[in-house]
């Protein structure tokens, strides 16, 4: 049924009987985000976006430097792929390692092909199996960003040609390094397969954004309707938006009256009544009439589009910075040609140079950081494991290290400290009515009970909560800009904000009068055409928002609300909640310019939203933090998602984002110790005190380090993430 409440979405914080009632609801001053309508449980939605950070790591694909979102969906499954087939090749190859045998004791076949098995199946190894490191090697080079690629690279490339020339008699026959090509190979594959699986994406913000728009649109053509694709939409068309529908492009109502759901554009918590001659903005949901809408904007020109483009030069211009096992494979490079280098100068001039080749082959073979190259992508794995059993949600492994180092929390207020939808806080009656607080709010309930505005819902709701029988009431109607009017018991009973009460020349109670100082929304009930009482309403904070303030100040880290609540509406939910600063009144488009400010003052910062409207912010954060009961784009604009709409899980992202760095930099120093004591080792530099470290040994070596940095991984699985109390 039809139902304007344009008295009810009346911004609360304006004093009664102020001229110009229409054009208040417009006021940006309403709560930041969707009460009700719009929103589908998303905790399972979660991806994994890339947000353009990893695209220094050409190894991540077959091609080098492509960052942003695309692909890694199809990458987790290449190299999936590439790994199990490697590892299938790998068995023969060392198995068949005539160096391998030697190590372990056992006797090969005395056969001319079994020779031949290991260089054959080395080969295809490294053309194939080997091919995404050798690309994000070329990458690195032309990049000059000597990183993991390289390192890599150089390991497998030196490690093939030393064994082909080796297998083909060109060389010693101690340089057969095929056992070693081929575990570098797998152990690589296996790396780079649980960090892609870990990266991979599911859904993007842009797609979420275009989403929004219908996919068809009725446009209006002399006494016809036709129906055409929104792209085919030109300014100046005539569009018929029927209830329940999205708007499909901006526009001017030329048409009609609707409450208008702009919670996924705007964030506000009310809907807002548009009528003749007001501008609606493409995505909206008319909740409860039709309209007709002539076009402003089409295409690029839209609202929504403006938010797809902040979205994504948010995300462009994320921090680039190489990461840790980047930034120390990259030393380990340099560190390693300067080792074998001198290792050729130093055992050529000692009149050796057969051992000058081997050893300068063997220092450059065994700096492959196999454990380096598991130390990062395990730690990740099991990280997002447990984060998952926490109800955390890791899409991003670049926010997950930086969480440890945010010293500030921008919390949009509406759906993250509050609970989305307004609930009624208190009940005033007039002392000569001979009504008692329960019995009002009955009235109220019977005559709103067959409108679906969110208002309505709460006052019935409040009613059946206090163990309330509703009536039926008859004659339901509803008036624009007015409220809502019904025969209950045979009285009628009319509910509705300041217009109401102008139209039926009554005035305010004195209690809601004190109502409006904490910018509360404010219902009147009128009995046979008297003002009997008002009921005051407001969005409800969140039981464990209060604590999770507490424990976030008790780390050290600044709390901080914005809203597009009035001033009034900010300060009492900061007030209750003991928050250090808040923006009220921030429109949509200047969400992200305030975590902009934010960060231009030194800070750290990680934003908490759920909404269209917070997109850009969440991109434009160090981290974003989506909540899980939030929308596509919100979800797919952050790094982590919060699968409950409990904030104290901010908490348990602190806490794994500490925990995993710790380990990471455990892993990171395990996995290089090894290669800073094993390459001077392989290089010789104890010669003269007659050790020279055996190829077998430094492999022995190189599989203990790998060993141990898995096993240092498994102990974050002790770390227990559940939101407490």
């Amino acid at each position: 049924m039809a139902h304007d409440r344009t008295t009810h979405d009346i911004d609360p914080g304006h004093a009664h009987g102020g001229a110009s009632h229409d054009s208040q609801a417009q006021h940006a001053d309403h709560a930041d985000h969707a009460a009700a309508g719009g929103h589908t449980g998303h905790a399972g939605h979660h991806g994994s976006a890339d947000h353009g950070g990893h695209a220094d790591h050409a190894g991540h694909a077959d091609h080098a430097g492509h960052g942003g979102h695309a692909g890694h969906g199809d990458h987790v499954g290449q190299f999936r792929r590439l790994f199990w087939i490697m590892l299938v090749l790998a068995v023969p190859v060392v198995g068949f390692s005539a160096m391998f045998s030697m190590i372990l004791g056992y006797d090969l076949p005395d056969a001319a092909w079994v020779a031949w098995v290991s260089p054959a199946l080395g080969t295809v190894m490294y053309v194939w199996g080997g091919r995404p490191f050798l690309t994000g090697a070329v990458g690195e080079l032309r990049a000059r960003k000597p990183g993991m690629m390289l390192l890599i690279g150089l390991a497998i490339t030196v490690a093939f040609v030393a064994s082909l020339g080796a297998s083909l008699g060109l060389i010693d026959r101690e340089l057969d390094f095929w056992w070693e090509l081929a575990l570098l190979i797998v152990i690589m594959l296996l790396g780079h397969w649980i960090e892609m699986r870990s990266l991979a994406q599911t859904t993007s913000a842009l797609d979420s954004l275009a989403a929004l728009l219908p996919d068809e649109a009725e446009r209006v053509e002399g006494d016809q309707v036709v129906t055409v694709a929104p792209a085919d939409l030109a300014v100046g068309d005539v569009v018929v938006v029927r209830p329940g529908g999205s708007v499909p492009a901006d526009g001017r109502v030329v048409d009609g009256r609707a409450e208008m759901d702009e919670s996924m554009i705007t964030g506000e918590s009310r809907t807002v009544p548009r009528g003749p001659g007001e501008a609606v903005t493409a995505g909206t949901v008319a909740t409860d009439s039709g309209l007709r809408v002539e076009v402003t904007a089409t295409g690029d020109e839209t609202a929504l589009a403006g938010i797809q483009r902040l979205v994504a030069e948010a995300q462009a211009s994320s921090s680039r910075a190489q990461r840790l096992a980047d930034t120390a494979a990259g030393w380990l490079f340099w560190f390693a040609l300067g080792v074998a280098a001198v290792t050729a100068v130093v055992w050529s001039l000692a009149g050796n140079p057969d051992d000058a080749v081997i050893r300068t082959v063997t220092v450059l073979v065994i700096a492959c950081p196999h454990a380096l190259g598991l130390a990062i992508p395990l730690v990740v794995s099991i990280a997002t494991e447990r984060a998952a059993r926490g109800g955390v949600l890791v899409k991003d492994r670049l926010a997950l290290e930086s969480m440890r180092t945010v010293d500030t929390v921008l919390f949009d207020k509406t759906g993250t400290l509050t609970e989305g939808k307004p609930v009624v806080t208190a009940v005033a009656t007039d002392a000569g009515s001979g009504l008692d607080d329960d019995t009002l709010l009955t009235l109220a309930a019977a005559a709103e009970q067959d409108s679906e505005h969110p208002l309505a819902r709460a006052v019935v709701r409040a009613a059946q909560e206090r163990g309330r029988t509703v009536p039926s009431a008859s004659g339901f109607v509803s008036s624009p800009a007015v409220g809502v009017t019904a025969r209950v018991d045979g009285h009628e009973i009319r509910v509705g904000g300041p217009r109401l009460l102008e139209e039926n020349r009554q005035d305010e109670l004195s209690a809601a009068s004190e109502w409006h100082a904490d910018g509360s929304i404010i219902l009147h009930v009128l009995r046979d055409g008297v003002a009997v009482g008002a009921l005051r309403l407001a969005d409800e904070v969140r039981p464990q928002a209060a604590d999770a303030v507490r424990r976030l100040h008790d780390q050290g880290v600044q709390v901080v609300m914005i809203t597009g609540d009035a001033e009034a509406v900010a300060r009492s939910v900061a007030g209750r909640l003991r928050i250090d600063r808040w923006f009220a009144g921030v429109r949509p488009e200047d969400k992200s310019a305030k975590v902009l400010e934010l960060q231009r003052e030194g800070r750290k910062v990680a934003m908490v939203g759920d909404g269209v409207n917070d997109a850009p912010a969440l991109a434009q954060a160090d981290v974003g933090i989506a909540i899980g009961a939030g929308t596509d784009v919100a979800i797919a604009s952050a790094g982590v998602i919060l699968a409950s709409d409990d904030p104290r899980s901010v908490l348990s992202v602190i806490d794994l984002s500490r925990a995993s760095y710790r380990k990471m930099k455990q892993n990171l120093w395990w996995a290089a110790g090894y290669n800073l004591v094993s390459v001077p080792l392989a290089a010789g530099v104890l010669a003269p005190v007659g050790f020279v470290m055996p190829i077998s040994a430094g492999a022995i070596l190189m599989s203990l380090s790998t060993v141990v940095v898995a096993l240092n991984a498994q102990l974050l699985r002790r770390l227990d993430l559940r939101p407490r109390s």
